[in-house]
């Protein structure tokens, strides 16, 4: 086995015992956080019961006070955080059972459910929820937290009895900009806003800080020191305090002509009007399909996926202006880099080949997949290997021999249907 140079045997039987116990670890600590959020939502369940079915707001949240007040004598801990704490043990143990079981026989994390629950707390129906439910634990147990957050949102709209247009009106009227204090003279600027707009604004100071980056320094100017994430926060101040990115622009006005880029998938039947699956954004966020259509229009060209009715596999990739076919076939696929549990997006990732183009490896798209820096380093300097398979999926090998599966999400092109009624083309 090839690997970093030093590594023995026993080293690596040390690494795999390691690895076993840690797992073991994490399933305590997520099955003891079960039995915490359980402990709580009880104390919820017994402050409603002392103030009565009759009680007011007002008396049920004096006895709500009164539990966490004594729960955080106990523990030491503010009861303004234990009031909070028994809120959402209660949300997670009554309106998710199946997903708060799940945690705690240790099968899925805190943090999946979290995300499984965040996804679904718009559906009304008790049973709903439950059949969602089943479907993303079984999702979760072999996939991570944030990939699992993006496949919760997807299978959530296919159990939603209200259209992603009705919520998303009700969503807006919660935008809002807000400032919090941190130390050393520093504050943070929140903003919440339609997901579109916000990745696209994102997006364009990301572009406009890497334009500054990659500039070549004159003899008088030094080479710009500052990280990426540093020169995004200069570039979003200028930009809200002067309109125009002034304290870092350049001479030819450059970082003014950069613009916002940001993927939007939607279904053919949705962007004609006659089917409701919501469009997706970046491969990750369901938007509007009105906000949809709207893009779709306005752009100079796009590419249209082709899946397979059934399955939802991936067929091809094609586009009526030349372009880069194998590259946008690659970012329909993978949606994210191929490493297990990784979420960056193909934006942001290298096209790797996995058997080595300087020793024969063809540039197909058997042989081609995105990997962020950070695991495309891995796969070529570490014992972790990958093959690659000819339906897409990964096969990773770690360097105590343990095999994860990598399998790329489906594209959000699969309409959902009651009947055998056959697609119009």
């Amino acid at each position: 086995m090839t690997g970093v140079a030093g590594t023995t045997i026993e080293q690596v039987r040390a690494l795999g015992a390691v690895t076993e116990m840690l797992v073991e670890v994490e399933r305590t600590i997520s099955s003891v956080q079960a039995v915490r959020d359980g402990l709580l939502a009880v104390g919820s369940r017994l402050a409603v019961e002392v103030a009565g079915r009759a009680g007011s707001a007002d008396e049920v949240d004096l006895v709500l006070r009164t539990v966490a007040a004594e729960f955080a004598a106990a523990l030491r801990v503010s009861d303004r955080t234990v009031q909070r704490r028994m809120t959402d043990a209660s949300w997670l143990v009554e309106r998710f059972p199946l997903v708060w079981r799940a945690q705690g026989e240790g099968r899925i994390s805190a943090a999946h459910a979290r995300v499984i629950c965040d996804a679904a707390d718009h559906l009304d129906d008790r049973a709903d929820r439950d059949a969602f439910s089943a479907e993303m634990i079984t999702f979760a147990e072999t996939e991570s937290a944030n990939r699992t957050a993006r496949m919760a949102r997807r299978v959530a709209e296919r159990f939603s009895s209200r259209s992603i247009d009705q919520r998303h009106a009700d969503a807006r009227l919660t935008r809002g900009v807000w400032v919090n204090d941190l130390p050393d003279g520093m504050a943070e600027l929140g903003m919440r806003g339609p997901a579109a707009l916000v990745h696209g604004a994102f997006d364009r100071i990301t572009r406009m800080a890497k334009t500054v980056q990659h500039q070549t320094p004159s003899p008088a100017v030094e080479q710009d020191p500052r990280t990426l994430g540093q020169a995004r926060a200069d570039l979003a101040l200028d930009l809200l305090l002067t309109g125009a990115p002034a304290g870092h622009d350049t001479p030819g006005g450059l970082l003014a002509a950069v613009t916002a880029t940001v993927s939007v998938t939607v279904p053919v039947t949705t962007l004609i009007g006659t089917g409701t699956t919501p469009a997706e954004l970046n491969g990750r966020t369901p938007i509007d399909p009105a906000t949809a259509r709207t893009l779709a229009g306005a752009t100079s060209g796009w590419d249209r996926i082709l899946t397979h009715p059934i399955t939802g596999a991936l067929l091809t990739v094609d586009r009526y202006r030349p372009s880069s076919e194998l590259k946008r076939h690659l970012t329909a696929r993978d949606q994210r880099c191929r490493f297990p549990t990784c979420g960056y997006p193909p934006t942001n990732c290298d096209i790797d080949h996995h058997h080595d183009a300087a020793l024969g490896g063809p540039t197909t798209a058997d042989n081609l997949g995105h990997l962020c820096r950070r695991h495309h380093t891995l796969k070529h300097h570490t014992p972790w290997h990958v093959e690659p398979h000819t339906d897409g999926h990964y096969t990773w090998t770690s360097p105590t021999g343990q095999t994860y599966i990598d399998r790329h999400p489906p594209p959000n092109t699969i309409t959902f249907t009651q009947d055998d009624t056959p697609p119009p083309f």
